[in-house]
């Protein structure tokens, strides 16, 4: 699978995908995650002008998307019911879905992320089982509860890979 950055083309079928993601959490167990209109398309469309929306293609197909953002999250500067490891810089994996096609693409996003960045963050709606598993599937570490820009809380998770000498 081939990892890109996101192209304003791409656009319809981000949303398509962001869509088939609601549905799904909701047969999953999650209806409340993305209620509504989010992700909106302008939200997508900032993250494609900052070079922060990635897909993942298959037989030319988009299978998957994700947010990648290095620097702080205003979202985690507060921690509860736990911790940060600690403080150093981190990039921070957000508005991920997929087709649900080609199995395990989460594990794809955060293996690309993994080779770019020695730190990583992700939260998760508490009902948000199948992601729960993805993250600690891949060597995430559950460190508290972060509340998104809503007040709706959130399950915080940090990844620690191999520090640079």
């Amino acid at each position: 699978m081939q990892i890109r950055i996101a192209k304003t083309e791409d656009l319809p079928a981000i949303m398509a995908l962001y869509e088939q993601a609601k549905r799904y959490m909701k047969q999953t167990g999650n209806p409340t995650q993305w209620a509504g209109a989010y992700p909106q398309p302008e939200q997508v469309r900032a993250d494609m002008e900052k070079g922060q929306c990635h897909v993942c293609v298959e037989n030319g197909r988009i299978e998957g998307v994700f947010t990648l953002i290095f620097g702080e999250e205003p979202t985690y500067r507060v921690i509860e019911q736990g911790a940060w490891p600690d403080e150093k810089p981190y990039a921070t994996l957000h508005r991920m879905a997929s087709s649900g096609r080609v199995p395990r693409v989460s594990d794809v996003c955060f293996s690309y992320a993994k080779a770019r960045f020695a730190r990583l963050r992700v939260d998760t709606h508490r009902d948000n089982g199948p992601m729960r598993r993805a993250i600690e599937r891949n060597g995430f570490v559950y460190c508290g509860v972060i509340h998104v820009q809503d007040g709706s809380a959130r399950l915080a998770y940090q990844f620690t890979g191999k520090e640079e000498k």
